[in-house]
């Protein structure tokens, strides 16, 4: 798997959570950066099957092609998007979209502009707040080249996962059935299915409940977004289980990762 990532830095008081706001305003912006049809409509679009905006916000699939990164509860506006497959080698029109969200759009209910915004990929600017940077800019593979058999698994935002269908919380959400969700998600990009040899051990952890509100314009209502936050410290990874614990770090775990829920990171222990 082949991912991008683009960070952007703004001035702008953001809310405790951001991402049906900064989701919302992108798939907004990038639909006019991109569409093509006279109608503006999606729903029997001629070009929606090589439309960048319809797959990654229309398609109805299992799993999409980016997810937002970000703390919450920011004291500033920063956010990650990250990339991979076919929308990684599309990112001229991310970047395009992005300038026109926060320049043009705007944010928030108020659709406030941003006058003082820079972007960065992979440490590198790409846009200094007036113009792009030209820069040589290529996806990269996603590969592990080191192995620790201990972590402390940090769960950064919400993780909603379900099981028998219902969502876990806290007390039921244990290491089993984060590595299945991943190994569910990176089955589907790579088309084959994956099983868990051996499950790793959790020592000690702390996990609480934590809840959001958004918005859908579709439904026209308020829904809630919350899940599982906190941490699990772990022993005995192996090398499989300690990849699929990266490669959740790249995808997110659990639903919602274009919202940027399921932000994961892991800490490696001595």
């Amino acid at each position: 798997m082949r991912s991008i990532q683009f960070v952007v830095q703004a001035d702008f008081s953001p809310p405790p959570f951001i991402g049906s706001m900064v989701r919302g305003a992108l798939g907004r912006a990038l639909k006019e950066v991109v569409c093509v049809n006279p109608s503006f409509e999606c729903p029997g679009c001629f070009a929606k099957e090589s439309c960048l905006y319809y797959d990654m916000y229309e398609a109805k699939k299992r799993f999409h092609d980016f997810r937002l990164d970000f703390a919450l509860w920011p004291k500033s506006l920063e956010f990650g998007i990250r990339l991979w497959g076919e929308a990684s080698g599309k990112y001229p029109y991310i970047l395009s979209a992005l300038h026109r969200m926060l320049s043009v759009k705007g944010l928030g209910t108020k659709r406030e502009r941003v006058e003082d915004f820079r972007i960065w990929s992979e440490g590198m600017l790409v846009f200094d707040g007036k113009n792009f940077v030209q820069r040589q800019l290529k996806p990269k593979n996603f590969q592990i080249d080191t192995f620790c058999p201990q972590v402390q698994l940090q769960f950064k935002t919400p993780v909603r996962i379900k099981k028998n269908g219902r969502f876990l919380r806290p007390e039921n959400l244990g290491i089993e059935e984060v590595l299945i969700s991943l190994a569910r998600k990176k089955s589907f990009y790579e088309g084959e299915r994956i099983y868990i040899e051996k499950f790793p051990k959790v020592e000690a952890k702390e996990l609480k409940m934590i809840d959001f509100e958004r918005y859908s314009n579709r439904q026209k209502s308020k829904m809630k977004i919350g899940g599982v936050i906190g941490w699990m410290r772990l022993k005995e990874l192996t090398p499989q289980t300690y990849e699929l614990l990266k490669f959740g770090e790249l995808v997110g775990v659990g639903k919602l990762g274009t919202f940027g829920l399921g932000s994961m990171r892991m800490k490696e222990m001595e």
